[in-house]
């Protein structure tokens, strides 16, 4: 079913082209982009781009997810940790990522620091919220277990709220990845020479639809595959989770 789904949303695309639903000089069909994605595959475009793109993508989420993951198993243990920082998420979340962009390049410059940041602003905020759910939701008489046993600090961590707190981790990661990757993009459109944003903003600008539809296309396979691998984990890492 997950390779049947895209395939029906291709079939369903190229369908209303041929019957002229869409315009062809906007929306041109599935297959005659089949041409254009080898082109620029067998050039090496595809490939540098893709990799400038995924290195942007991992560095901003492990800056953004380590420190949101620490401080919403925090926020999950401690009332006055939690009391402090619920209203500075709350107002700060609602900021349009996208916004503080020019910002972000105002005081890191055009080079890639803003862009990692920008990257980390934005999955900072879902890995806060929601390890401090998972954390939660955690019954109480693993807590007591816990407090009884007198756990060290560390230990108390990383046996019981981490894994408790793991299938709200993950579901929030899986929610980070579609944020990494949608502000990279949007981050790559402005000031840089390579990416997949940048080539869909040059296809715009050169009024080349196909590249920019490649671009595209290539974007949300990424997004795709990075989706699959995560599910791939969860299956391993919270076997219970998909049981029955």
């Amino acid at each position: 079913m997950r390779v049947i789904a895209p395939l029906s949303l291709l079939a369903v695309w190229e369908l209303l082209v041929r019957t002229h639903a869409l315009d062809p000089r906007f929306f041109p069909a599935p297959s005659s982009l089949v041409g254009p994605m080898i082109a620029f595959a067998s050039s090496g475009a595809l490939a540098e781009n893709a990799w400038a793109t995924i290195g942007r993508i991992v560095i901003g989420f492990v800056l953004g997810a380590v420190p949101g993951t620490v401080l919403g198993l925090a926020m999950g243990t401690n009332r006055f940790v939690r009391a402090y920082f619920d209203p500075l998420i709350s107002l700060l979340y609602s900021v349009p990522k996208i916004a503080i962009l020019p910002l972000l390049i105002f005081i890191f410059g055009l080079g890639e620091q803003s862009k990692y940041v920008l990257v980390a602003f934005g999955v900072f905020f879902l890995m806060v919220i929601n390890t401090e759910a998972g954390v939660r939701q955690i019954e109480n008489t693993y807590l007591d277990v816990a407090k009884a046993y007198r756990l060290r600090p560390f230990t108390f961590y990383t046996r019981v709220l981490l894994p408790g707190a793991l299938p709200n981790i993950l579901a929030g990661v899986k929610l980070s990845i579609g944020i990494a990757v949608v502000l990279t993009v949007a981050a790559e459109f402005v000031a840089t020479k390579s990416g997949l944003g940048y080539q869909i903003y040059n296809g715009q600008q050169l009024l080349d639809i196909d590249t920019l539809w490649v671009a595209l296309v290539a974007v949300s396979v990424l997004g795709f595959l990075l989706t699959l691998g995560l599910s791939g984990l969860e299956r391993i890492l919270v076997p219970w989770k998909n049981r029955g």
